[in-house]
């Protein structure tokens, strides 16, 4: 009798064991793609998207092969079944989808998924106060909570800030700025409620690492958000030469054409309770020849292991 529990306690340990190390090496990826006016018919002064354009937009995201990507500049529910449908006849499925309509209803934000949708939380009515004038958050925030595995989810937050047009009712830059501070404050609730909670937070928000909206994004102390900084997968590997400083490595996701420039406006952030599962040699800018056929802006795709580990695991990586 005491050989067949012995027995029995070990070959419940083997296939517990083996069922840990399947779930630690399950992967997944998350991607963000501003598509540039994915719009079936002009609208708004903003044009129909061509078709040449669409396809392109479906190559490079069958190139990323990513389980969620965080849509930008989606133009309504026709717009996005279209491209649905065009990846699953290509091969490439995504079931389950969400799609957000702020005050600006020409360009909206969506999520397109192969992984359950388990909760949905549209922020499409926020507004803010600057010098005594009320503004709208034009393309509003997205928030879904996703089910990798029945141990596993996390809070996706997708957002499109201000752009750097000019507008004559304020500076542009102080409106990007309340709408971060508006998207932050999102964030903290959601870190009150569970520190350790897995949340990513991606989408195009048109301004660079150093600027207000970005530090107030990123947030500080405790609650900071890792920034995972997506690179072109072309070679480069050498540290910085520069101590403290980002290394060399080409980053830019945004072709500004009136400047002639090239900068990085799009950002997967990741929560610290998810800085251990995320897999930096997963984590890229997509180059594609002809890439601007498609947007003016690249995607950016980071991958993650589907298991929660405690920063003692490993180090934490250095942002």
């Amino acid at each position: 009798m005491r050989l067949r529990i012995h027995a029995g306690v070990a070959a419940a340990i083997f296939w517990l064991a083996w069922a840990c190390l399947g779930l630690a090496s399950e992967i997944f990826r998350v991607a963000t793609y501003n598509l540039r006016n994915y719009l079936l018919e002009a609208a708004g002064g903003r044009p129909a998207k061509p078709a040449e354009s669409r396809a392109k937009i479906r190559e490079s995201l069958r190139a990323l092969q990513a389980d969620v990507v965080a849509l930008q500049e989606v133009g309504g529910f026709e717009a996005l079944m279209e491209l649905r449908d065009g990846l699953r006849a290509e091969g490439l499925d995504y079931p389950e989808w969400e799609l957000v309509t702020g005050f600006d209803t020409n360009i909206q934000l969506a999520v397109l998924s192969r992984l359950p949708i388990v909760a949905r939380r549209p922020h499409t009515n926020d507004s803010f106060l600057w010098m005594g004038r009320r503004f709208q958050v034009r393309r509003g925030f997205l928030e879904v909570d996703i089910r990798v595995n029945p141990h596993y989810h996390f809070t996706l937050f997708n957002a499109h800030l201000k752009s750097r047009r000019v507008v004559p009712e304020a500076d542009e830059a102080d409106l990007r700025q309340q709408e971060a501070l508006l998207l932050r404050q999102k964030i903290d609730a959601r870190l009150a409620a569970h520190p350790n909670a897995n949340i990513i937070v991606l989408g195009d928000f048109n301004d660079v690492k150093d600027s207000r909206p970005l530090r107030i994004l990123r947030g500080r102390g405790r609650t900071a958000l890792l920034d995972t900084r997506p690179a072109e997968r072309n070679g480069d590997n050498l540290p910085s030469p520069t101590p403290g400083a980002d290394p060399p490595h080409v980053t830019w996701t945004f072709y500004y054409a009136k400047e002639d420039t090239y900068s990085r406006e799009d950002y997967i952030l990741i929560s610290p309770g998810m800085v251990p599962e995320w897999l930096r040699d997963q984590t890229y800018v997509l180059a594609l020849p002809n890439w601007g056929l498609a947007s003016d802006h690249r995607p950016i795709v980071a991958g993650f292991r589907a298991a929660d580990r405690d920063l003692a695991e490993g180090k934490r990586p250095v942002n």
